[in-house]
């Protein structure tokens, strides 16, 4: 490894992640590593790119708004392009896991609510046998 380029394997170990799935990311045209006969060399593109693929699916991004938004990195106007878009669906997907999470809430509730009921329940009936 040099300070410009990593192995498959030294990637596998930065960011803890599997050969396979470096190349699928590659297949999907998420990453491009330089090719040197069979192996392949990942730059300081490729790791920040990697970083915000594996960021971004954290997050629950599918892998075409990832794409989207790592496509927007050239276009020339310092990423201003790019900063929107990701704030735009961050704000979505923001709003989707609170909805989640609230749903979530209201489900432990009940559930809490019908163990209680449970517990009470076998209590009252346990109460009236003998032991």
């Amino acid at each position: 490894m040099t300070d410009e380029t990593m192995t498959i394997r030294e990637m596998c170990t930065a960011f803890d992640v599997t050969p396979r799935t470096l190349r699928f990311y590659e297949s999907r045209g998420l990453l491009a590593p330089l090719r040197k006969g069979t192996a392949r060399l990942f730059t300081r593109r490729d790791r920040a790119r990697l970083k915000l693929v594996l960021r971004g699916r954290r997050f629950g991004f599918s892998l075409e708004e990832i794409g989207a938004l790592l496509d927007l990195y050239d276009m020339g106007d310092g990423q201003q392009t790019q900063l929107a878009r990701s704030r735009d669906l961050a704000l979505g997907h923001l709003a989707g896991m609170e909805r989640q999470r609230a749903d979530l809430d209201e489900a432990i509730a009940e559930l809490r609510a019908q163990i209680d009921w449970a517990g009470a329940e076998l209590a009252r009936r346990g109460a009236g046998q003998a032991a």
